[in-house]
């Protein structure tokens, strides 16, 4: 067995979200959702209740701090964004914990992935564009796949980065060359045997390389965006830190300026203040 077919027999025995969880988003991608019907899905959970309402009395999502029922969530904030919440609250708990192949501290992963999901949809307003819904849910899920290279596969980085060194090429192509797969690739994957909406799982497959994407879109060049912010703010950066290549059409697509990515980070910094504490408490 290859190293790529080990990693993913491992990827896809892993155990799926929580029930509830899975319940939740099946409901959701009912063409004739009820907000009403799901609102009485999400409360069977106290667990995904609770969580639903304190993400969603957060200033960042909009409401101003007035939401006590999980009907007033879905109401006042709407199905994509509450498809946000619920979801979060069944992938979160992995990004948590230590991710010891990548020398993630405990949290590291988890600043990361909100930084990246607040810095796409941060560099969206900067840009006066309007950010597909799945954007910020692509971004925190974008780093999916180092929760299984590093913390189930022990992975060891080190032939990675002496690769990525010598022959000075980016560490997921460096990845790929050493495992057969690199870590976008085994999130998609993984977010795919989970049955995550496409849309969601192309951005995380594409989110490190855009430029090699076999079709772009706005989503994917925000949500790599936003991984470039993450990155340059060092948040939660592991052994494998700046050695990532940004895509320039992806700033030529967006128009991007050197003000603007200042401007964006700033607001992402301001984001992970709030939603940071937040989502370690899931």
């Amino acid at each position: 067995m290859s190293a790529r077919e080990e990693i993913l027999a491992k990827a896809t025995a892993l155990p799926q979200m929580p029930v509830a969880v899975q319940r939740i988003l099946t409901y959701l991608g009912k063409s004739d959702a009820d907000f009403r019907r799901l609102a009485e899905i999400i409360e069977l959970d106290p667990g995904i209740t609770v969580n639903v309402l304190r993400m969603a009395n957060a200033p960042y999502f909009g409401s101003a701090g007035r939401v006590t029922t999980v009907q007033d969530a879905v109401f006042l904030l709407g199905v994509n964004r509450v498809y946000q919440l619920v979801l979060a609250s069944g992938v979160v708990p992995r990004t948590k914990g230590e991710v010891k192949g990548y020398g993630l501290a405990p949290g590291d992963l988890l600043r990361h992935s909100v930084g990246v999901a607040v810095g796409a949809e941060a560099m969206a307003a900067v840009l006066s564009l309007v950010a597909p819904p799945h954007v910020f849910t692509a971004g925190l899920l974008a780093d999916i796949g180092k929760t299984v290279m590093g913390e189930f596969l022990e992975l060891d980085a080190k032939p990675i980065l002496e690769l990525a060194a010598s022959r000075d090429i980016p560490f997921e192509q460096a990845e790929r060359e050493v495992l057969g797969i690199d870590h976008a690739e085994l999130g998609s994957l993984l977010l795919k045997h989970w049955e995550i909406p496409e849309p969601i799982v192309r951005c995380v497959r594409w989110m490190l390389d855009p430029c090699s994407a076999p079709l772009t879109g706005l989503d994917i060049d925000l949500v790599h965006l936003g991984h470039v912010l993450s990155c340059m703010a060092g948040l939660g950066l592991g052994v494998d830190g700046l050695v990532y290549v940004a895509c320039d059409k992806s700033f030529e697509r967006l128009g991007v300026t050197q003000e603007a990515m200042f401007t964006a980070t700033e607001r992402m910094i301001a984001g992970l203040t709030e939603l940071e504490p937040m989502f370690l408490n899931l």
